[in-house]
């Protein structure tokens, strides 16, 4: 069912419903029109699109929730699926990459959908991809004097049409989510609740609708990844400045720095983005293990489904988190991008200046899954780092052995790298073993670094450690369960290079085959050799039992409920050994390349 400008439609198999094709014969329905994200029929939205579609009044010269113009009741033209505000600085510097006249779209109404910059409803004849190095470099040379005079009048203008024209759209989506964060906070305490803020739109909008919602500020947390845009850091002061009954929660790493874990692991990919678990996730978890020591957490995110195709069936609550103990709620999970901007002009709350620059997103300035144009713009307004980062993806490119390193980071073919190819850490994935021939189950490991305490702190997940239960001529450490069995045997002293594992029961190692309680093993011997403190493996203790850092790995005895999570829930049992895993058809070349 068309429900405004969204309409749902899910896929799956309904065996109902029939339509006419166009040969006369008969046909099974391809999906079933909807009123709601979720499926009446299937229970779920695995199988519901949503699509939408916005119109404009050329009269009104505005973007419409609905197909009669609420102003002057004309009938408006089906204009695109989404679209955001492009403000006075972004106009400005569109003439200038046009090598227009300075004020040219000062009194047009200028839009963005799906990419394409339209004035007055018209798209403009500016390919984003097409713009050279000189016509960028000539732009930003000219922006200072062209920032000087920007004549706004007609913007606000338009801007107070857009809102007067949408209210009902507006008062629909707040009372909404209103209703859903009030129902989210009965059900799970508002003590134990906070707002993740990023410092976009996004989160911005959710913040404003939980203070209106509640009444009164919940806490909020903030993750400082190191690679925030100026803008946002200057917005964050900005909010806490005119919200100073909010206590935040500042998360930032403890001193990895992002170009030395660049030369270790590479740099981000769409696919491997490990800044984020390292410099967002991480930290954040760390700052609310000390604020909700204890029990779920209920996190308030700016997430969209809109926003990206692997977001399109996220569940609006979810327990499936980075972050073991966090249940998120997405009070606009349905929202486009025409609403949240809406929400923004119809309640006039401040917002991150990066937008009126021309950002349509503003994570890390950086991020592989940056546009084109979010690149332009970096280059633009942040022209050192750019030059800094570009001269590091180069030097990757060479150390990886690219055939043609200048090409390799123009056309961002490193935002689609796989693996570890080429990288010396890759090698410490490597995990080779020695059945022992006068014991079933046991297994002599050669390690790649030596003995620490941190080895035998990885076995914690099976049992207790035991170590007077041992020889301590041969080194024996017994990994005990609770009713003091034995689970494994550990034959190592510190400073060794080689171990020897015995698992003397399947059944305690939680598995019947051998093969699987080996690859628990190997799991733990992996995550030894490739740990770089990246922190990944405390998000996933849903206990806050684990922690680890550059000077080991730790778990608390007392915390750890020996649900192994830790070793379960990565390929190979470690963050780092997931991202720098070497894809299939690269393996064989890099085996012959460190032998």
């Amino acid at each position: 069912m068309e429900k405004g400008m969204l309409t749902y439609r899910c896929y799956g198999r309904h065996g109902q419903g029939k339509q006419e094709r166009t040969d006369g014969r008969e046909a099974v329905a391809s999906y079933l029109l909807i009123e709601e994200a979720v499926c009446p029929i299937c229970k779920s939205r695995d199988h519901v699109e949503v699509e939408s579609r916005l119109y404009w009044c050329t009269h009104c010269r505005i973007p419409l929730y609905e197909k009669n113009c609420p102003l002057c009741h004309a009938p408006a033209e089906e204009f695109v699926r989404d679209c955001r505000i492009v403000f006075p600085e972004e106009k400005r510097l569109l003439e200038l990459l046009m090598e227009a006249k300075p004020g040219t779209y000062d009194h047009s109404s200028v839009w963005n959908g799906g990419g394409i910059y339209y004035a007055d409803g018209l798209r403009l004849p500016l390919e984003i991809t097409k713009l050279s190095e000189e016509q960028i470099r000539r732009a930003a040379q000219k922006i200072p004097e062209a920032f000087r005079n920007i004549d706004t009048r007609e913007f606000e203008r338009m801007r107070e049409r857009f809102v007067r024209a949408n209210c009902r759209r507006f008062c629909e989506l707040e009372t909404e989510a209103v209703d859903y964060i009030r129902t989210s906070v009965e059900r799970y305490g508002i003590s134990k609740c906070y707002v993740s803020f990023s410092g976009g739109k996004d989160s911005t909008v959710v913040a404003e609708l939980v203070r209106r919602a509640l009444g009164m500020e919940l806490m909020h947390g903030f993750a400082d990844t190191t690679l925030e845009l100026p803008q946002t850091l200057e917005y964050i002061r900005r909010y806490r400045r005119s919200h100073p009954d909010i206590y935040f929660i500042d998360a930032k790493s403890r001193g990895e720095q992002f170009e030395a874990l660049c030369e270790i692991l590479g740099p981000p990919s769409r696919v491997m983005r490990w800044c984020c678990t390292v410099f967002k996730t991480s930290a954040l978890n760390r700052r609310l293990e000390m604020c909700f020591p204890e029990g779920e957490i209920l996190s308030f995110q700016g997430i969209r489904r809109a926003e990206s195709y692997g977001r399109r069936k996220y569940d609006r609550t979810s327990h499936k988190n980075k972050i073991g103990r966090q249940i998120t709620a997405s009070p606009i999970i349905d929202w486009q991008d025409f609403d949240v901007w809406l929400y923004i002009a119809t309640t006039g709350i401040d917002f991150n200046q990066a937008y009126r620059l021309g950002y349509a997103r503003v994570g890390c300035w950086c991020c592989p899954n940056n546009s084109t144009w979010s690149e332009i713009l970096a280059q633009i307004y942040m022209p050192q780092q750019h030059r800094s980062f570009k001269r590091l993806l180069l030097d990757f490119a060479v150390k990886t052995n690219k055939k043609d390193p200048e090409e390799y980071v123009r056309t961002g073919q490193w935002k689609a790298r796989l693996g570890g190819y080429g990288l010396a850490h890759a090698k410490q994935s490597v995990v080779s073993y020695t059945p022992c021939v006068n014991e079933a189950d046991a297994y002599r490991y050669e390690l790649t670094r030596p003995v620490t305490a941190s080895f035998f702190e990885l076995w914690k997940p099976f049992g207790w450690i035991h170590r007077e239960l041992g020889s301590r001529h041969l080194g024996e450490v017994y990994v005990l369960d609770r009713d003091k069995m034995p689970v494994l045997r550990l034959q190592a002293r510190e400073g060794d290079m080689a171990v020897k594992i015995v698992v003397e029961a399947l059944d305690r190692m939680g598995t019947k085959s051998r093969d699987k309680a080996r690859r628990y093993v190997e799991a733990q011997i992996t995550k030894y050799q490739m740990c770089i403190g990246c922190h990944a493996c405390e998000e996933l203790c849903p206990h806050g039992a684990l922690h680890c850092d550059t000077e080991g790995y730790r778990i608390n005895d007392e915390k750890c409920f020996r649900c192994r999570k830790c070793i379960n829930y990565f390929s190979g049992g470690c963050y780092i050994r997931k991202i720098l895993s070497i894809p299939r058809q690269q393996r064989s070349k890099h085996e012959q390349e460190n032998r």
